[in-house]
């Protein structure tokens, strides 16, 4: 802990839930400036983390997590930073997004090398298990351990980047660890479209060698990546009133995952699977469709979509159509996800307003014809996805059915192509789209002094070669390099599984490794 340190440590019963001000060395309190504060010395509890290596990584990990930190709801934690900043007497400028860039002068002996700009976001893709109670948007995480791996109870974990946010603090807070001119930016927003990124100056910045430490896999580097968009579309509906029996019916066990790292493993989407449900159960009855819900954020691979609908006969050849695809569908994703299932449940007869049957064919050809995953894979890059899409969200609402997909590839004209595609299949049906967040990828850097130096660094930490390679996701190092061409980029991170899903994890000796190479990069003269 460094001298600068406001925190105390909880004996309590807790489990490193404590969300308490401090009052530090000159009397200031609000390191967690939204939480109400008793006047008396506050306590962050370290229950759960606490003692894990590095203790200054995971202290300052758990101190993220117990602030909430979703998309489009990181004031409070963009406010600790600032906090964080003012505490230590660091440089400190946060903007009207709540991006927070903070600087500090290099250490003895480093002030003639270049500076290094160590990146990553804040915010976190905020998913819960259907049954958990938590309120993301005004309560904190509950981490805990399972061997090597930090998770979050119930909800997913924020690896993915509050590590990052987690190793800048513990380097600004050491005056022990040798770097030179150090600028740290932390961005808003990075997980629905990068917004934060692209509000961002960087007039000021003075360095021009950017470590982003947005990645999720320890020994590989990466070194450029996809652009992408968000294609929300919008279906007129009609509504009627109807009278039959009505049925809520459940797709899902799936497993999900991020929509650009591992789109590739082709598992489920619950979205599609919704049309091909609703075709093969119209094949049978007429369907009188009284509520869709499915997917979290477009950036996510829906594990769960909830149908509600009205039927006035034939029930039985119903029920035997879902539990006969139900089975197909488990043949199929025995594989790639089995848990898939469909829950049919038949709650009671009575008149309900429902979409006309107009509206009820335009929903279910959409769903069916939209297409979804792996588009094209790179020529250049073996086992690359070049080109997909994720329909990510799926509602439907009193004058609309509206589904929000993410587009995503390496090759600009493959992804405005994509979408030209889509949202001529949404115009046929009356429908309309609006394009958001869209942002260019990061073409590959053939001469990189940055990168050579930290593959240098890695095959002396660890007598073998990083893996270079690109991924299919958005990282902001395209959006900062459109701003900056002069930056000599590089990202990694370490190992992190199921990112953006309840069973998100971190490995505890992956992030203790990858924060002693950085470390180590810093050092390098």
């Amino acid at each position: 802990m460094g001298s600068h340190s406001i925190f105390a440590l909880c004996a309590g019963p807790c489990r490193g839930m404590c969300a308490k001000a401090v009052r530090g060395p000159q009397g200031n309190t609000g390191m967690l400036p939204d939480f109400k504060f008793d006047g008396k010395e506050g306590i962050i509890c370290m229950g759960v983390l606490g003692e894990l290596e590095p203790k200054a990584v995971f202290r300052f990990f758990e101190e993220i997590c117990a602030i909430p930190h979703g998309s489009g709801n990181v004031d409070r934690l963009s406010d600790y930073l600032v906090a964080f900043a003012k505490e230590r007497g660091l440089a400190c400028r946060q903007d009207g997004m709540k991006n927070v860039i903070i600087s500090k002068d290099a250490a003895p002996g480093y002030e003639e090398q270049e500076g290094i700009i160590l990146q990553g976001h804040m915010d976190m893709v905020a998913v819960k298990k259907p049954d958990c109670d938590i309120d993301m948007r005004t309560e904190g995480l509950k981490p805990a351990v399972d061997g090597d791996y930090i998770y979050a109870e119930h909800t997913s974990l924020g690896g993915d980047d509050g590590i990052a946010v987690a190793y800048a603090l513990a380097i600004l807070d050491d005056d022990s660890i040798p770097h030179p001119r150090l600028e740290v930016i932390i961005t808003v927003d990075e997980e629905v479209g990068m917004d934060g990124a692209k509000a961002l100056d960087l007039s000021e910045i003075k360095g021009t060698r950017l470590l982003n430490l947005d990645s999720e896999d320890e020994g590989y580097f990466l070194t450029g990546c996809a652009g992408g968009a968000s294609v929300k579309h919008f279906l007129p509906v009609a509504w009627e009133k109807r009278t039959g029996t009505l049925y809520t019916c459940k797709i899902c066990g799936l497993a999900g995952g991020h929509s650009g790292g591992e789109i590739h493993k082709e598992r489920g989407n619950s979205n599609s699977l919704a049309g091909r449900l609703l075709a093969e159960m119209s094949a049978v009855t007429d369907i009188g469709i009284c509520g869709i819900e499915g997917g979290l954020a477009d950036n996510a691979i829906p594990r769960e979509t909830m149908l509600r609908f009205v039927v006035s006969g034939k029930e039985a050849e119903l029920t035997k159509t879902v539990k006969r695809l139900e089975g197909v569908l488990q043949s199929e994703f025995s594989t790639k996800d089995p848990g898939v299932k469909i829950v049919l449940t038949k709650e009671k007869t009575e008149e309900v307003s429902c979409l006309d049957r107009a509206s009820c064919d335009k929903v279910k050809n959409l769903l069916l014809l939209m297409p979804n995953g792996v588009q094209a894979m790179s020529a250049d890059m073996p086992g690359l996805v070049q080109t997909s899409l994720n329909n990510g969200i799926m509602k439907l609402e009193e004058q609309d059915l509206t589904i929000v997909t993410s587009v995503r590839s390496s090759v600009a004209s493959e992804k405005e192509a994509l979408i030209t595609k889509i949202s001529a299949l949404t115009g046929l049906l009356g429908g309309s789209v609006e394009v958001t967040g869209d942002y260019p990828g990061w073409t590959y850097r053939k001469e990189s002094p940055f990168r050579d130096l930290c593959v240098r660094v890695y095959e002396e930490m660890y007598g073998k070669k990083p893996e270079i390679h690109a991924i299919h996701a958005g990282v902001e190092c395209g959006i900062l390099l459109e701003k900056r061409p002069d930056l000599d980029c590089i990202s990694l991170g370490p190992d992190m599984k199921d990112i953006h899903t309840t069973e998100e994890k971190l490995s505890i000796s992956s992030a203790k490794r990858v924060f002693e190479y950085v470390c180590r990069v810093l050092a390098e003269k």
